[in-house]
């Protein structure tokens, strides 16, 4: 129980960051993002060492893997490509660049979906009992935090943060997201195909 604690520990530090980087607080916003993903990926694996195991049958396993790597591809390009890394993380103040490409068109946080498919993976390929209860004590958390953040921080660190709330959802992706969204990856591959003609 200690670990997801210390789970909770880490993403008050990660959201902490948000109110630094409006304050602009030199060094503090990095080290609070930086000390929050280290204490939450800490939990997470000592979580998944728990010695109290569900009754999942061995095929799971199978399923665990490809939904590890394509919940890792969805945090990582959500977290650390589509945001600009240095001025997002490092440099002081927010970076007051409103991003609404890529997986931002489908929703506004979509490395909630990211993350939280990794975490059931790992119940899957681990079994293990405790991070399944982190999973439960961590997501109501985290939407807790997402909705502050949305509500009352975003909108003072991007500006047309309130259009991009009207016209893109928070955390489900609807009709009019999905669509732009497949809308972009189509331009985006003709465009490549036209540079490699050149």
């Amino acid at each position: 129980m200690n670990y997801i604690l210390l789970g909770v520990t880490g993403f008050l530090f990660i959201h902490l960051f948000d109110i630094f980087a409006l304050k602009k607080w030199p060094l503090v916003k990095p080290l609070s993002w930086f000390l929050g993903s280290g204490l939450l990926v800490y939990a997470a694996v000592m979580a998944c060492l728990g010695t109290e195991k569900l009754s999942l049958p061995n095929w799971v396993i199978w399923l665990g893997w490809p939904m590890l790597v394509a919940s890792a591809v969805i945090l990582i390009n959500s977290l650390f490509i589509n945001l600009p890394f240095k001025r997002t993380y490092i440099e002081r103040g927010s970076s007051n660049q409103l991003i609404t490409t890529g997986l931002y068109l489908l929703v506004r946080h979509p490395w909630f979906h990211g993350f939280f498919l990794i975490i059931i993976s790992l119940i899957l390929l681990t079994g293990s009992t405790l991070i399944t209860y982190a999973l439960f004590t961590w997501a109501p958390l985290v939407i807790l935090l997402i909705f502050i953040q949305d509500r009352f921080l975003f909108h003072r660190m991007f500006p047309g943060y309130y259009n991009y709330q009207k016209n893109t959802p928070m955390l489900i992706p609807n009709k009019k997201s999905i669509k732009a969204f497949i809308n972009e990856l189509g331009h985006f591959q003709t465009k490549h195909v036209k540079n490699k003609e050149v």
